[in-house]
């Protein structure tokens, strides 16, 4: 009877009962949800860091899914004969009138140590071995030895500050151009020279992952680096050569 008479006299001893269940099952449905969100929008989080001119393309569910269409293409069997056959000298040639044409200008030396990003099949690094810059090597998903490794831009397999300078025309292959920038800046030595090749009055390729529509994103994009050149090309598409130096740590 006293415990029956305590029990009345404090029925809201029993209400945290009542409640903590559904409580609990609340929160548990709210976290799942907010999960679920989190796992489903991850690129457009990375994107909207980006600056004003340059855009993400939609359609990649993944990062998965963003390697295996770059692989549809650097596999294809008929491009790799057309890039190791037709395409070669012609590609060489005008490469190296591209790098005869930047050692003239004091921006590419003999002595360099040079990448070249998204090389495929390795013409840009063959023209750079042909103008004399002879420690030269390219990186792909797919590697071609001796001159191109297998590699992946957005995570450079190099340790910090290896090249005197960097040369790509992939730019517009890039899923998270922030990240390519960053490893470019992070593998350059302090002085060192990046080139990119884009393209800004026509949109690149199928397999391009992003659109430039002008150089003034790169500026914001290369945060430690210094804009050295702006200039007209005719390089298999790609209309604008721009080149960055690295800037000297003053310390």
């Amino acid at each position: 009877m006293q415990n029956m008479h305590a029990v009345m006299k404090n029925p809201i001893l029993k209400l945290p009962h009542l409640f903590l269940k559904p409580l609990f099952l609340s929160l548990s449905l709210s976290l799942a949800v907010l999960l679920f969100l989190a796992v489903q929008t991850p690129h457009k989080r990375t994107s909207s860091k980006l600056p004003a001119g340059v855009q993400i393309r939609p359609g990649y569910s993944s990062y998965d899914s963003y390697i295996q269409r770059q692989l549809n293409k650097t596999l294809n069997p008929k491009l790799r004969k057309i890039w190791i056959t037709r395409d070669w000298d012609r590609k060489v040639l005008v490469f190296s009138q591209f790098f005869r044409n930047l050692k003239e200008r004091n921006l590419l030396f003999t002595e360099s140590k040079a990448l070249c990003i998204g090389a495929r099949v390795g013409q840009e690094v063959e023209a750079l071995r042909r103008v004399g810059v002879n420690d030269s090597v390219g990186i792909d998903l797919v590697p071609y030895p001796p001159l191109v490794l297998k590699g992946d831009f957005h995570s450079q397999p190099f340790d910090d500050e290896t090249f005197d300078f960097e040369f790509s025309n992939v730019f517009d292959h890039a899923l998270y151009p922030l990240k390519f920038v960053r490893e470019i800046e992070r593998t350059l030595r302090e002085g060192g020279v990046c080139v990119l090749h884009v393209a800004l009055s026509r949109r690149a390729d199928k397999y391009s992952a992003n659109d430039l529509y002008s150089v003034e994103p790169l500026l914001e994009l290369f945060r430690i680096s210094e804009l050295v050149e702006v200039r007209k090309v005719d390089g298999f598409g790609l209309d604008t050569e721009v080149v960055f130096r690295k800037k000297k740590n003053k310390n």
